[in-house]
């Protein structure tokens, strides 16, 4: 009998996301590497989660989540992203958008297909597609708004080619994906009867007047796109595991069976709570989101730069990208420690998210973390010796 593992378990890897906060853990110093959104948990939101395991809902639900919580949701997309999905069969409440990418990837790829990510890629897509047996290939991104030219999207494409993945606002990059840009990938995806995975976590924390735009909203896209989203930023839950997937009616029910399978359902009372802060809080408490992670990047990014670490000025999401290469070093991991060991402030290698020279030059930083935190953060990389 043969004890080696499998092919699958030889694929999977240590995310250099989690390597870096357990170093950083070991040290005593402050973690802007994992982007765990330690912010406060809005009170409504706590509140509900509280009265609803003290009510009783502590059983499991039906896989594709409580009939509260896709309501809210389809509400929710109505009202953001000018989106209509039936709540009853078009949504699947999952164990967060990681659990959403990886249930609409067993049922829609097959092992050999490939797959285009946009690099930098975020690490747990490249990774699940690999664990599958699904082959990703890359198109770049270009600093500083991190274009990609089409003509390298074409050149990408092979006949076994099954669907491409938007990251939109991107991590680790901060990439907003325009209007333009959106519907230059629907013509290829059309043309060449791609899916479009599109992870959307991000989309109210967008800065200086961009607007979030979901891919599915386009005219002849929803069809093909697998819009995927989590809870766990907007409400600062990033352990609860609350994700949705939407899509058209035969997709979304297989994609129920396979959370099914791997998951059975996410956590009931958090379900709950989560229903609850969606109907509850306003307008207003999403706006305030981009206004107060807008501060946050200027206040970070001014520390970096300070640091003689050149940032890269994000339009969205909680990250920044900077340039360690002033750093001791010769790889991105090396750098990285080298400025946890000078500044007791830890970054993730940008080898989590590029497999060239790029990764071994930068480094992203989470600004998503409690004011006394980021100031000590910034103090310190103002403080270092480069």
């Amino acid at each position: 009998m043969s004890r080696e593992l499998s092919s699958r378990a030889r694929a999977a890897r240590t995310s250099p996301i989690r390597s870096m906060t357990v170093e950083c853990a070991r040290v005593g110093g402050i973690n802007l590497a994992q982007g765990v959104c330690d912010t406060p948990v809005p009170e409504v939101v706590r509140r509900a989660a509280q009265a609803a395991i003290e009510a009783g809902a502590n059983t499991y639900t039906r896989s594709d989540g409580i009939p509260e919580l896709r309501a809210a949701l389809a509400a929710k997309m109505r009202r953001d992203d000018d989106l209509a999905y039936d709540p009853e069969s078009e949504i699947v409440v999952t164990s967060g958008a990681t659990g959403a990418f990886y249930v609409a990837a067993q049922a829609l790829l097959e092992p050999g297909d490939e797959v285009v990510l946009f690099e930098p890629y975020y690490g747990y897509h490249r990774n699940t597609l690999e664990a599958l047996g699904v082959r990703p290939t890359y198109v770049s991104l270009r600093a500083p708004d991190f274009s990609f030219r089409s003509a390298e999207l074409e050149a990408a494409l092979t006949q076994r080619t099954r669907a491409l993945v938007i990251n939109t606002p991107g991590n680790p990059s901060g990439k907003v994906w325009t209007r333009a840009e959106l519907e230059a990938l629907g013509e290829i995806a059309r043309a060449r009867d791609l899916w479009i995975f599109t992870d959307e976590v991000y989309e109210h924390f967008v800065f200086d007047g961009r607007r979030h735009l979901s891919p599915a909203a386009l005219p002849g896209l929803r069809e093909r796109t697998i819009t995927m989203n989590a809870l766990s930023k907007t409400f600062a839950i990033t352990g609860w595991r609350i994700g949705w997937v939407a899509a058209p009616r035969p997709l979304a029910a297989s994609f129920a069976h396979l959370h099914d399978l791997v998951y059975v359902c996410a956590p009931a009372p958090l379900q709950v709570a989560c229903a609850v802060g969606l109907e509850k809080l306003n307008p207003e408490y999403y706006a305030a989101i981009g206004v107060e992670y807008a501060r946050k990047r200027d206040q970070l990014c001014a520390a970096l730069a300070e640091a003689g670490l050149a940032p890269s000025v994000p339009a969205g999401s909680y990250f920044a990208l900077a340039d360690l290469s002033r750093l001791p070093g010769g790889t991105g991991e090396a750098r990285a420690l080298a400025l946890l060991e000078r500044s007791g402030v830890a970054c993730v290698p940008g080898t989590a998210f590029w497999r060239g020279a790029e990764g071994d030059r930068l480094g992203r930083f989470c600004f998503g973390k409690t004011a006394p935190d980021l100031d000590e953060a910034c103090r310190r990389l103002k403080n270092m010796q480069v």
